[in-house]
């Protein structure tokens, strides 16, 4: 399956019912190269992909080796898939944050280690911003 924005490959991942809230879909996959979420499934704003080693340990190494396992994994992938619109999403990207750092990760580490040049957000500029919020 590919990114219907950039066509790079995406990873599907279950999303623990904990942060259903905060995802677009039970089931989301990440786009490898840009980094937006989307939902996997059949409509207009979802993926159609099958789910084929979507579950909730899925191995989000493969979008980057800096991501963590587990739920602290799924919670900073949908981070950032709410990064392009910090202004909006930021009520939930703090909601994600915390919870990534309650399941054992450190977010500003991973920030730091994230390779996102091509991210369809300034990693940089919202690496601050949530310097500023947190």
């Amino acid at each position: 399956m590919s990114c219907p924005r950039c066509d790079a490959a995406l990873v599907a991942f279950d999303v623990p019912p904990a942060l259903r809230e905060y995802a677009p879909a039970d089931t989301t996959a990440i786009c490898t190269r840009c980094l937006r979420t989307f939902a996997v499934g059949e409509g207009d704003d979802a993926v159609v992909a099958e789910r084929i080693g979507a579950d909730p340990s899925a191995d989000l190494s493969a979008v980057d080796p800096a991501f963590p396992d587990g739920e602290a994994g799924a919670a900073l992938a949908l981070v950032c898939g709410q990064l392009e619109s910090f202004a909006l999403n930021r009520a939930s990207i703090e909601a994600l944050v915390e919870h990534a750092e309650r399941s054992g990760a450190d977010v500003f580490a991973f920030l730091e280690r994230l390779d996102a040049e091509d991210a369809a957000f300034d990693l940089d500029r919202r690496r601050a911003a949530l310097l500023d919020v947190l």
